[in-house]
Parts: C-alpha cells; structure tokens; sequence
C-alpha cells in the first residue's frame, strides 16, 4: 500500500462509521437527478488522477493504479463522447498532483511520487501537444493539494508535505513567478474540494490529523478575501433548521459547477451527490452516483455538462465515465 493509503486508512475507518447514516444513498425514492454511463476511460483504471478543462475537452493525467505511479495524458471529447491518448506528461509518474486551466493552457504540478512529495510544475499546451516544464511552485512540495482558476486567476494550495497545510500561491504565467496571497482564515486540510461559480471559488471538505473540516469558504480573486459561509456539518438543535439532513462532510471527494450550482460528490465509503446554491448558501442532496461509491475520484465540468470518473474502493481501481443531469428523473434504462 502507498503511503496516501496508508494516511487514509484511519480516515476511512472513521468515514465508514460516519456514512452508516448514508443508507439513503439507495433508498430513497424522492431525489432528483439522474446518471448516464459514459463511454469508459481508455487508459488504466486508477485513482487520485488530475485534470483540466479547455473548450470542449477535458484532460485526464497521472494517478495511481494500486502498483504503479502515473504519466500518460487522455483528452475527452464531450461531444463525441471518446478518448484519445496524448503527450505523457514530462514529469515522473505521480498521484494526488493538482492542476488548472489558464489561457487555454493546462497546467499540473504537485503530487507524490511513491518516495517523494514533488513541487514541480509543467504547463500543457493542447494545440502543439507539447508538455512544457515551468518555475517550480513556491511552497513547500506537498500532494493533496488544491488547484483552481477564477477570473484568469490561478492558485494551488492547501495540501500535505509531512504537516496539514493552507498557504494558498498564485501563479503568473506571463512571468512564470510564483507569488503567496493573502492568508486563508480556514483550518489546514488536505483532500479538499473546489468549485468556481461566477468566478467566485468554492473551497471546503478535506481532514486534519484525523478530523474532518467542517467550515466552508468563499474565495473572490477580485479583492483577495475568503469569507466564511455556513458549515456543512449536521445540527439538529433547535438554533438551525438548514442543515438538520446534511450528511455531508468527507475528504477526497469530486466536485464541479454548473448552470450556477455547485456539486460534491462521492469520498471515502460513499457515492452520495450534494448540490450548493451560492444564493442561499444551503445544500440539497441528489441522486447518489449510479456506479460504485469510490474515493480519489474526479470532477469536472465541460459547458454545463457534469462528470465524475475514476477513483478506487479499497483496492479496486474504476475506469467509469458518469455523466449528471441533476434536474432529470432518475432512470435505470440509460446506463
């Protein structure tokens, strides 16, 4: 077992513990939302992969496959709905590394290498089919770190380098400098998950020596503030009423965004699907993941069009593609 598997086994234990409430994933009839089986991956199956989005297509890089560490590079065609193999990534093979788009350029850095935590960063430009090594990332070398773009504005932070992490960088490519941004008020985490509505980011979820993170933040590029939003914990108590159903928190979970909503789905030992509204700050549960619950999966968005892809349970490795209509009835005669 690597030494990610390792770190999530406590983890996972207690997350098993925490789900057993989640019975609802297959029980309950009044969800809306329905999953359509995609075509499969064309690579490996694996978990703890990265990717990025531009235009029409999403690239899928790295990760692990239980015995080996990753460097191959497949684009999707949301529109043909197929694989094609590209350059391999330059770097060594890693999982857990984090990623961008920017300026139609996708960019991965980070990551675990089976002996080491990496800090390097190499940017991908799709039309040459070129992978291009640029200015190792400023912190520390971590994996489990997040990566994300808002308002041509790029970042990674948070993570794990041998201590829970959230110093958050951005990245200039016109200069290709590495600058640390104002402090993040939330707590350290690895495993977090973001979303960008609006050009406004969405970072929550994650674990910290064990526990999980509750609080939840908004991050506007625009004034480089994070400002805190409802937790996502369940409280029954007479003071709240929003989140009494929440069965929410997790780490190492997929997220994405579209037609104005956010999405968390699926982490340790569940495949449960929650929806965020901004202008509320409230979430709505959905129709859980049609395929297996898995861990170390990914998400991502392509022009309003939702997946989650990927990921393992234990030491099975999935190679599945699931698209999400979040407001169609669930249907068993697609898939």
């Amino acid at each position: 077992m690597d030494i990610l598997g390792k770190s999530r086994l406590v983890v996972t234990l207690l997350a098993g513990l925490m789900m057993v409430s989640c019975s609802n994933d297959d029980t309950d009839e009044d969800l809306v939302g329905n999953w359509i089986k995609k075509s499969s991956f064309d690579g490996p199956a694996r978990s703890s992969a990265t990717s990025f989005v531009i235009g029409s297509f999403a690239y899928v890089a790295t990760g692990y496959t239980g015995d080996e560490y990753l460097k191959d590079l497949w684009a999707y065609d949301s529109e043909g709905d197929y694989w094609q193999q590209k350059a391999d990534f330059t770097g060594v093979g890693r999982s857990a590394a984090s990623g961008f788009e920017l300026n139609s350029k996708g960019y991965l850095g980070l990551g675990y290498d089976g002996s080491n935590k990496l800090k390097d960063f190499h940017e991908y430009d799709p039309i040459a089919n070129i992978w291009t090594q640029k200015a190792d990332f400023a912190g520390t070398a971590r994996y489990s770190a997040v990566g994300f773009q808002a308002a041509n504005k790029a970042y990674f932070g948070t993570g794990y380098d041998g201590n829970y992490l959230k110093d958050f960088y951005q990245y200039t490519p016109s200069n290709d400098t590495w600058t640390l941004v104002n402090g993040f008020s939330g707590n350290k985490r690895r495993g977090a998950s973001t979303f960008v509505i609006d050009n406004k980011v969405y970072l929550g979820l994650g674990v910290n020596s064990g526990t999980y993170q509750v609080d939840f933040w908004m991050f506007d590029p625009a004034t480089d503030t994070w400002t805190r939003k409802n937790d996502i914990d369940q409280d029954t108590s007479d003071d709240y009423s929003f989140n009494d159903e929440y069965v929410l928190i997790r780490s190492s979970a997929s997220a994405f965004s579209m037609n104005g909503l956010g999405y968390i789905g699926c982490g340790e030992n569940t495949r449960t699907i929650w929806e965020y509204d901004p202008s509320s700050d409230i979430w709505s549960e959905k129709t859980a993941l049609e395929g297996s619950a898995r861990t170390d999966a990914i998400g991502f968005a392509i022009k309003e069009r939702g997946f989650i892809l990927l990921g393992r349970t234990g030491s099975s490795y999935f190679d599945d593609v699931w698209e999400f209509k979040p407001f169609d009835t669930q249907s068993d005669d697609d898939n």
